[in-house]
């Protein structure tokens, strides 16, 4: 007589995210809950793609060397579905390989990610496009294919889940679409494993074929879903939020409550730590340090202002301090209120006449585009005044 084991039960989702959870706990060591959370929710959406309209980008960032960046992503590396290890790998090698020349997309994983973004590596911006592309479903990035006359437009396709590891910053289009752990070496009472690929890779792929098993039992239940998103999170970081949310939801359990609470606790940190465009310094720089309180202010003294600031990029730029020129060029970028571009005007001052800023003309560009200033909120000004 033949003897079966009966069939298996369902999957506890919550359980498994708690097991996934638990294996990076035993060799990585984040700088707080949310990081453990964030980290599992996208091991997970990976396994997922087809559900969502958009994948967020994983970054390990840290400011120096040996801060576990690496270590973080060779445990991700055992827990997504074909995963690929790339380093200084092209932006033509990596869309062809999400094209499934071997028959499935892979899950990208991109060490060393400062060497192409860092400051002596210069711009990469078709590594920067595939990165900013594969965020959102749909997105193909156009090559010629074919020799001499024969060559004809082809798109690949860029959309897959990408988790990156380096020193410093990403670039600015890149950051958004990120979830951001901020890494930082291990203090001395913060012990992990040693990781061991022959031991801990097998350890990781039987925790990974779980996790595939259980997001092919809810594909359904998470496509096309909006998840209610924390008060505050909108526009990019929503994007970027909404697959983790919909897979803690199908979870279930202590998940979506912990999601949420690793939302908001990440996105804060991410707006903490955007300093905006140079552009957007300079305006916030003149609004909270420059013109406070002040209706107007003739160029010279305004340079003079800005170059004095301390922990301020303005009387070095490229070597160079800002000069009337550049800060012309860079104000012009904005409009007022009118929609006019912010320019110098005439300033009576001293029986002269001089050339400077009114901050009427600034004040429609402060509120659009710099963070809530320190204490106090802006305050409307009077109605724009015409040059003398």
């Amino acid at each position: 007589m033949t003897s079966t084991n009966p069939p298996a039960g369902p999957i506890d989702g919550a359980a498994l995210l708690d097991e996934v959870e638990a294996f990076h706990r035993r060799f990585n060591v984040f700088p707080a809950e949310a990081g453990y959370v964030a980290v599992t929710l996208w091991d997970a959406h990976a396994h997922l793609l087809d559900a969502f309209d958009s994948t967020p980008r994983l970054a390990f960032l840290s400011p120096e060397p040996a801060s576990g960046k690496s270590r973080a992503l060779e445990v991700v590396e055992t827990l997504v579905p074909r995963a690929m290890a790339a380093v200084d790998a092209s932006a033509a090698a990596l869309f062809r390989s999400v094209s499934g020349i071997d028959g499935g997309r892979p899950t990208i994983l991109f060490d060393e990610i400062d060497t192409i973004f860092g400051p002596k590596a210069g711009e990469n911006e078709q590594l920067r496009g595939f990165l900013n592309a594969g965020h959102t479903r749909g997105r193909d990035m156009y090559r010629c294919v074919g020799d001499g006359a024969n060559q004809q437009v082809q798109g690949f396709p860029s959309f897959c889940a990408v988790a990156v590891a380096g020193l410093g910053r990403l670039p600015d289009t890149i950051t958004t679409r990120s979830v951001i752990i901020r890494m930082r070496r291990r203090g001395f009472n913060e012990q992990v494993e040693h990781f061991r690929t022959r031991v801990h890779v097998p350890e990781g792929n039987q925790i990974r074929d779980r996790l595939a098993e259980w997001a092919e039992g809810i594909q359904e239940q998470v496509t096309g879903v909006f998840p209610e998103m924390p008060e505050g999170v909108a526009d990019r970081p929503a994007d970027v939020w909404e697959p983790l949310l919909a897979i803690a939801d199908a979870a279930g359990g202590h998940w979506p409550d912990r999601a949420r609470e690793a939302c908001i606790a990440l996105v804060k940190a991410s707006r903490a730590n955007d300093k905006g465009s140079i552009g957007i310094r300079l305006l916030s720089d003149l609004r909270d340090h420059v013109m406070c309180g002040i209706d107007r202010l003739p160029t010279i003294a305004i340079l003079d202002r800005l170059n004095a600031l301390d922990d301020a990029p303005w009387a070095d730029l490229n070597g160079k301090p800002l000069d009337n020129r550049r800060l012309s060029r860079m104000l012009s970028e904005y409009v007022t209120a009118d929609g006019d571009p912010v320019s110098s005007r005439n300033i009576k001052t001293g029986g002269a006449v001089l050339k400077g800023y009114y901050a009427v003309d600034l004040h429609d560009a402060w509120q659009r585009y710099c963070p809530p200033p320190p204490e106090s909120p802006l305050l409307p000004l009077p109605e724009r005044e015409h040059a003398v």
